[in-house]
């Protein structure tokens, strides 16, 4: 589990240099996610002219810390959902109430401890499971072998009865 967090603190390290601002545009419609417009430029040869064209990302906000109209910095992270890549790293410029009235921004370690911790109680529940399933399993086949055993002695029983009576052709007919 150690290798595991210092793989995701290294992952992250490398993740940190593309850092990117921009402007939450849709706040408290989604648990734990934001909408947030980072700039961006496109030029058209036709017209010799550069447009503005506006990139959207879906950013996880891990304790819904962020209200709309903030200037937020996000970086990458592990996917959280299908369409959510990148979290929150910090509230530039806040909108509406101070930041001290929110609650905080976890930080990178923060977040790759809690990760830790949830896929450790994870593994343990599937231990447990894994555990009472093999323990049924004996069951099943302990009550099997019974069984088995039952069935074989019966057909022992039936074997030694026929042989103490011999069979003749009245028996027969």
């Amino acid at each position: 589990m150690a290798s595991e967090v210092a793989a995701a603190a290294a992952n992250a390290v490398r993740r940190t240099a593309k850092e990117m601002h921009g402007i939450v545009v849709s706040a408290g419609l989604m648990d734990k996610t934001v909408k947030v417009r980072l700039g961006g430029l496109r030029w058209e040869p036709r017209v010799q002219k550069w447009f503005k064209e506006p990139r959207f990302k879906l950013v996880h906000d891990p304790c819904n810390s962020v209200r709309q109209g903030d200037v937020v910095a996000i970086t990458p992270s592990w996917r959280v959902s299908q369409h959510v890549r990148h979290v929150v790293k910090h509230i530039i410029a806040p909108h509406g109430e101070g930041i001290d009235e929110r609650p905080p921004i976890p930080t990178l370690e923060e977040r790759i401890a809690e990760r830790a911790a949830k896929r450790a109680a994870k593994d343990e529940r599937r231990a447990a499971i894994k555990e009472e399933q093999a323990r049924i399993r004996a069951e099943e086949v302990a009550a099997l072998k019974a069984s088995k055993a039952l069935k074989a002695e019966r057909a022992m029983n039936a074997q030694q009865a026929s042989k103490a009576q011999p069979t003749t052709l009245d028996d027969v007919d």
